[in-house]
């Protein structure tokens, strides 16, 4: 059972967002937690559940684990830091926002999966706040003009278990031309990658539940996602726009440039 949103021909699922991990190779470069690490003045995390809500999708389980508060009160301060309000001092929850809402009508679940929990096992923790036949499941920190719709519909017209968004990011390297006799002949600054890689934007079937029900440390890409390769149950939606991930300090400095030049993953008004 999917239910339906109030945009016409859309259906609403879950959305669960890894947010649990230590985030190694970001730690020690910025004071917060990496997904709350900001984006053109709004955390990664903003951005990634974004690009959902704008295809209707607004309710979010986010799995917690490493510096859990951080997350929390993010989202507990959330309409707070961003309306103007009238607090009555000496009254318990006396106050009162002067705007009508906030602009994100989102449903936002937290729930604290564990601090060196893995990823599978991470999903089949909050498999209880899952009420539908489907889900999707995506990182934290990668952002992308993903057509969500598309990979939506491209999940329900294969009807396998499972179905991963592949991507090819550019090369952090540049590479060199060379002939035969080892002439080089030129240079291609950071080209495209040739392999496709897992750029999140997955959708399971509930079933999948099945094959994470292991304990502790089910591992979500060495362990499960193969397993249903090996047994024809997974398959890859082709996105060949724009996708970029956020795992160093670097990369968050080049989404805030792409944002301030092009801001080319706002599939929003």
């Amino acid at each position: 059972m999917i239910p339906e949103t109030a945009q016409s021909g859309r259906f609403a699922i879950p959305v669960v967002v890894f947010c649990g991990g230590e985030g190694t190779r970001m730690r020690g470069d910025t004071p917060v937690k990496k997904e709350l690490v900001e984006v053109g003045g709004r955390p990664i995390i903003w951005h990634v559940m974004k690009i959902y809500a704008a295809y209707g999708h607004t309710r979010f389980i986010l799995t917690l684990g490493h510096r859990a508060d951080e997350v929390k009160r993010y989202f507990l301060e959330y309409e707070s830091m961003r309306r103007d309000f009238t607090v009555r001092l000496g009254q318990m929850g006396a106050v009162s926002y002067h705007q009508a809402r906030a602009e994100e009508d989102w449903e936002v679940t937290l729930a604290d999966t564990g601090l060196h929990t893995e990823k599978g096992s991470r999903i089949y923790r909050v498999a209880r706040y899952i009420d539908s036949d489907a889900f999707f499941v995506t990182y934290g920190d990668g952002v992308g003009d993903v057509d969500v719709d598309a990979l939506l519909a491209f999940h329900q017209r294969h009807g396998r278990l499972a179905t991963v968004t592949g991507v090819r990011p550019p090369s952090p390297y540049g590479a060199i031309q060379v002939g035969e006799a080892g002439q080089v002949s030129g240079f291609t600054q950071k080209p495209q990658m040739e392999q496709w890689i897992n750029g999140g934007f997955m959708v399971f079937e509930r079933r999948v539940l099945d094959y994470l029900a292991n304990g502790d440390d089910v591992h979500l890409e060495r362990e499960v996602l193969p397993r249903l390769a090996a047994e024809g149950q997974l398959m890859m939606y082709r996105h060949t726009g724009f996708w970029r991930k956020m795992d160093t300090l670097k990369e968050a400095l080049a989404l805030d440039k792409f944002w301030r030049e092009s801001a080319p993953w706002k599939t929003w008004e």
